[in-house]
């Protein structure tokens, strides 16, 4: 284990943004996790666990404590009963690398889950999901290490309280925790989602009648290349909001105005809209760019860094976004993850004489915020 001083953060987030981390550490087992703790404890030093930095922002001042770069790896098979096959693999394993070799062995689940960037262990974490299909739903226990304790525990599906892009790990008391592997109950014979739009749109022009896990995979890879931006170009952490869930009178009371707003059912009382549809179809940010940042030109949801830009001038363009919809829809829309911590922070810190909830005019509040932004030397990064 090798720990380094004042390494830049910013070359390992695709957003392409950050500060330096004032140590940084790579671990590869439990043992090398456990000493980058003990190292921070000795430091007295604060800690962060870092996974692909794929969907996060961090601070653009520098951050003075310890950054874990997870990188634990290792997978396991085991044959069960009914069918299922159980697997095992470490938390800092590449996401589409793991369900790329689980379609190859026939291991039914998480195919539509293909492309998306991160971790293993961030996809637990976040309980991250496309096209119908959660991280949770084969997801049957996580192991992680408790940094008060110094010891590995265990937690049941139930235990991790898994919610939508939300776990236990991501609350007040789970944060002490560092995801270290996940078990994932896979299927010899499972029965696959292919009823969003996109997919069925994919499969009508291959002409695939009845598609195998490995089509569903190749559909999924293709849809997601085509509607998000190439990492390697420009700097993204893919969709930045998450899709508002809305009680259906609200949904039918807008869909009246906009006769082709897409409605998902969630429960009785509550619909899910797609957030992208409000801030493309709605508010017009498709392709809609403010100096550095801007929406991608394919998906008015993802946010993009076309150069320099920083973390205050991409949260500052969110919430121009936010405030429009509001506008326009009554609906808040939620940040995706702790993008929202940390403007709130900024806000809290740097702008606290701007009252955002009270601006009926999003244009000149926006206007103003952008002429303040500064180096926030007092705000810690947000790590996923």
């Amino acid at each position: 284990m090798i720990i380094q001083e004042n390494i830049s953060l910013s070359n390992f987030t695709t957003f392409r943004t950050g500060g330096a981390a004032r140590y940084f550490v790579k671990v590869k087992s439990v043992e090398d996790l456990k000493k980058a703790v003990c190292f921070a404890k000795e430091k007295k030093q604060p800690f962060f666990v870092l996974g692909k930095g794929a969907n996060m922002l961090v601070s653009d001042d520098n951050y003075h404590g310890v950054v874990i770069k997870m990188e634990i790896g290792g997978i396991e098979c085991e044959k069960r009963k009914n069918g299922v096959v159980r697997v095992t693999a470490g938390a800092g394993i590449d996401w589409d690398s793991f369900v790329r070799i689980t379609v190859k062995n026939g291991y039914q689940g998480l195919e539509n889950l293909s492309y998306i960037p991160g971790t293993v262990g961030a996809s637990a974490v976040g309980n991250i999901g496309a096209y119908g299909v959660e991280a949770k739903d084969f997801i049957s226990s996580v192991h992680a290490f408790n940094t008060d304790s110094m010891k590995i525990e265990k937690f049941s599906k139930k235990k991790c309280e898994f919610k939508y892009r939300e776990s236990f790990f991501k609350t007040k008391k789970g944060k002490k925790y560092i995801v270290i592997k996940v078990f994932f109950d896979l299927h010899l014979k499972n029965k696959f989602k292919i009823d969003y739009n996109d997919v069925k749109d994919y499969f009508l022009r291959k002409k695939i009648v009845n598609p195998n896990q490995k089509n569903i995979r190749d559909a999924i890879i293709n849809i997601r290349k085509n509607k998000l931006p190439d990492v390697n170009i420009l700097g993204t952490a893919g969709s930045f909001f998450k899709n508002p869930v809305v009680l259906k009178a609200k949904a039918n009371a807008l869909k009246k105005i906009h006769s082709d707003l897409p409605i998902f059912a969630v429960d009785e009382k509550y619909v899910k809209l797609p957030a992208g549809f409000l801030i493309d179809k709605i508010c017009g940010f498709k392709g809609y760019r403010k100096g550095n940042i801007g929406t991608w030109e394919k998906q008015a949801l993802v946010l993009v860094n076309h150069g320099e830009g920083t973390t205050n001038e991409i949260l500052l363009f969110a919430e121009e976004i936010k405030i429009s919809v509001k506008n326009k829809t009554g609906i808040d829309l939620e940040k995706s993850n702790d993008f929202e911590k940390l403007k709130k922070e900024i806000e809290k810190k740097k702008f606290k004489e701007v009252n955002i909830k009270d601006c009926k005019h999003y244009g000149a509040l926006i206007d103003e915020l952008y002429k303040r932004v500064v180096r926030p030397s007092i705000i810690q990064p947000i790590f996923l």
